[in-house]
């Protein structure tokens, strides 16, 4: 029988869990997170009776926020509003900068966020709310900034959807990353706002190796179905670019022009990258995962890495932390320019019509004008 045992953090940074227990998923282990004083390793004790880790489900809880629209001044990100209609996110990205997240909720960034997640099946009304606000500023509002706005549960939760009906109804502009085709089952609301000028969205595309993405995003789109999802937005009018991220040392970073080229050729009119970010538990998490899947490379991707951080694994100055630094990553800049320039994109950014706001009326508000 598979049992837990209780030990200080310190003394284990991350128990990798056999593959049978974890199939389907992309951490190798559940961690702990950095608030809790005691970690949890699983270990057999000989019985040989099956882990209740095998078949690991996904289960949701709902959450009631009390506001949807996040704000942040990173100098280094294009948008200051942003909404995650999920926490945690199934498609189970070995190297997601989101997963420290699952601390703050007392779980695991490992397993924990890919299979125990939460929805937010409020948000639509929410945002209706905060738009309303007499102090309320427009600006673009980006999805998927955190976790993918069209990770799986989204089929059956349609939160995503709803958030972009109030979008569109209010003239409101927003931009979307995903790396999942189901976004595409919103084209009818997406034409819309591209015929008014107020979407944008960008798909990310790590890898054009169906074995490596398999590995890297077990439940995300294939690479393939990624490309034939930009051709159709684009062939549908509605304005898409590529994502290249996260570019790992040894792993995908010799793909760059190889992706840049697939993408232009399906219709994506820009496209950006960004290099393999490690914050907090995601850098053992993260190693975990080379050492299974590629041990003879652990050494040389830390090292590569190391050297475009300032001899860290992870580095979380502004302007940095996307780019990294030192001779290695101003290589990787200029691959990525010229590679633009020869296929023609990223001359000139299109901006989004930020006239046509019209912000709902407040209820409370027209009620008492009712009165006169």
């Amino acid at each position: 029988m598979t049992i837990q045992s209780h030990i200080r953090m310190h003394d284990v940074s991350s128990a990798t869990l056999p593959a049978e227990l974890r199939r389907g998923r992309g951490a190798t282990s559940n961690m702990s997170g950095r608030f809790e004083a005691r970690a949890r390793i699983n270990f057999e004790d000989g019985w040989g009776s099956k882990s209740e880790e095998i078949n690991r489900r996904t289960t949701v809880t709902d959450e009631h926020p009390k506001t949807i629209i996040s704000k942040n001044s990173s100098p280094d990100v294009p948008f200051d509003k942003s909404i995650n209609p999920y926490r945690g996110c199934e498609h189970g990205c070995s190297y997601c900068y989101a997963r420290p997240a699952h601390a703050y909720m007392g779980l695991s960034p490992g397993l924990d966020f890919e299979s125990r997640l939460f929805a937010k099946p409020d948000a639509a009304k929410l945002l209706e709310k905060e738009i309303s606000a007499k102090n309320y500023k427009m600006s673009p509002i980006a999805l998927g900034t955190n976790t993918d706005p069209y990770q799986p549960i989204e089929r059956e939760r349609g939160i995503t959807r709803e958030i972009l009906e109030v979008l569109v109804k209010h003239n409101h502009p927003f931009t979307i990353v995903t790396k999942n085709q189901m976004i595409l089952r919103d084209l009818d609301i997406l034409k819309r706002a591209a015929a008014k000028n107020l979407v944008k969205v960008s798909i990310s595309v790590t890898t054009l190796d169906h074995k490596l993405s398999r590995l890297m995003e077990p439940r995300a789109t294939t690479p393939q179905r990624r490309l034939d999802t930009i051709k159709l937005l684009s062939e549908a009018g509605v304005p898409t670019g590529a994502l290249v991220a996260p570019l790992i040392p040894a792993i995908n970073d010799h793909e760059l022009e190889n992706i840049l080229t697939a993408v232009v050729m399906n219709g994506a009119s820009e496209a950006a990258y960004i290099l393999l970010r490690l914050p907090s538990e995601v850098a053992p998490l993260f190693r975990s995962w080379l050492e299974e899947h590629f041990p003879d490379r652990v050494t040389r991707v830390f090292s590569r890495l190391k050297a475009m951080r300032g001899g860290k694994v992870n580095d979380p100055r502004f302007g940095d932390r996307m780019r990294g630094g030192g001779v290695e990553a101003m290589m990787l800049s200029r691959r990525f320019r010229v590679a633009a320039e020869r296929l023609g994109i990223n001359k000139e950014e299109e901006q989004l019509d930020m006239t046509a706001f019209m912000p709902p009326i407040n209820v409370a508000h027209s009620a008492q004008l009712s009165l006169f």
